[in-house]
This record gives C-alpha cells, structure tokens and sequence, in this order.
C-alpha cells in the first residue's frame, strides 16, 4: 500500500457521525431557529414570525428535535397564561460561531465558486 493510499472505510466511519449531525443542524428551518434564538431567550411566537415561512407545526418539530440534540433549552415558566422561552446551549453556541464563519467564508467566494461553475459549465457543454 503506498503512503498516499487513503482507507475511506475509516474516513467513512469518521464522517458518518459528522453527516449525522450536520443532518439535524442543517436543515431547512434548523439554521434559522439557531440564529434567531442567539440573542438570547427567544418565545415561540418571536421565532414564528422571525422565521418567514415557517408552519406552527414545522416550527414545533425543530424545537423538539433541536430540543433533543441538545442544542436548545425549552424553560417553561410557571405563569398565566404559561411562557415558554427557549436558549442556547453552549454546545449551540459554539454551533453559531461556527455557521457565522461559514457565513462569512460564502460572502468571501461565492463569486468564486459562481465563476467557477460558470467557466467549467463552458468547458463541458454539450
């Protein structure tokens, strides 16, 4: 086996818990709640109309699956009519930073990657 050889079976192995959790914080309304919920306790009606398109339903889904993968708490407090507020955890925390940089990186070479596609859609018509 040559020094260069790559065992992907173990890259695989390594990769497989990363694509799962990149799976739960990267989906469609996961980022969204993530970002809106950062500056600080955030109530279930502050997200619904923070995130445009949302359903009540789709929104109590990410809550409770964010909820489960320990990247949000839910407080509940013992009020009339109850208030639900909901915060990040600090493993979320250090998720924002880390979306915040990829953020950053997208706006520093999206022109990059567009002109990318753009000359190897040129180079392979047809």
């Amino acid at each position: 086996m040559s020094r260069s050889h790559i065992d992907v079976s173990v890259l695989a192995g390594e990769a497989c818990p990363v694509s799962e959790v990149l799976d739960h914080v990267s989906g469609k309304w996961s980022i969204g709640i993530l970002v809106a919920a950062a500056q600080g306790p955030v109530r279930f009606t502050e997200l619904e109309r923070s995130i445009t398109g949302i359903s009540r339903r789709m929104l109590t889904l990410n809550l409770r699956k964010l909820e489960r993968d320990g990247l949000l708490v839910r407080t509940v407090h013992p009020v009339v009519p109850p208030k639900v507020e909901y915060t990040l955890t600090e493993m979320a925390r250090e998720l924002h930073k880390a979306l915040l940089e990829l953020t950053d990186w997208a706006k520093r070479n999206g022109s990059t990657v567009a002109a990318a596609q753009a000359a190897y859609d040129r180079e392979h018509k047809g």
